[in-house]
């Protein structure tokens, strides 16, 4: 490459991962298993006891200690593709590599009547169009995903590898 082609190139490049974060994300992991019939998938995946308000806000006190983004996954027991997405979860390299990148906190929304004052202090004040829904904050509470928070509503029909290239993409 000509040093005038880098210095056209180098700065355009720079400048698209600025522009679309979610290029910036870390490569992921590669997954040990390949289809979704291979996971073992949990019966419960949500506390519904939890207190949801101070675990997100014990997620960002260390998430701005530790330099990383939030991962706030809200879904619901009774949903099928919100376990799945915990299972995907709970996979020793994918687990490995979110903790690595997120600090990560599940928040039981029930069916769409539990904890949304989670999602509404991200602006998200309509009804969620489906579960499971990601919210990707920085560590100062602003919103990374915005357009993208139901992305993995259909888990159930995506690879895992598709589910953690997204979770990737994001990190």
């Amino acid at each position: 490459m000509t040093p005038l082609r880098a210095f056209v190139i180098f700065p355009l490049l720079a400048a698209s991962v600025i522009a679309f974060p979610a290029l910036a994300g870390a490569p992921p992991p590669r997954v040990s298993i390949q289809t979704l019939s291979e996971l073992s998938v949990p019966g419960s995946a949500y506390d519904t006891s939890a207190d949801a308000d101070g675990d997100v806000a014990r997620a960002f006190a260390q998430a701005r200690i530790q330099n990383k983004r939030v991962l706030i996954d809200l879904g619901g027991n009774w949903c099928g593709d919100c376990r799945v997405l915990a299972a995907i979860m709970e996979l020793p390299e994918v687990q490995q590599f979110l903790e690595a990148h997120y600090v990560v906190v599940s928040v039981d929304v029930g069916r769409f009547n539990r904890n949304l004052q989670i999602p509404a202090r991200f602006g998200i004040t309509q009804r969620l169009e489906g579960v499971p829904a990601v919210l990707i904050a920085s560590p100062d509470g602003r919103l990374v995903n915005v357009g993208h928070i139901e992305a993995l509503e259909d888990a159930r029909r995506m690879t895992p590898q598709d589910i953690v290239n997204w979770l990737a993409s994001w990190a």
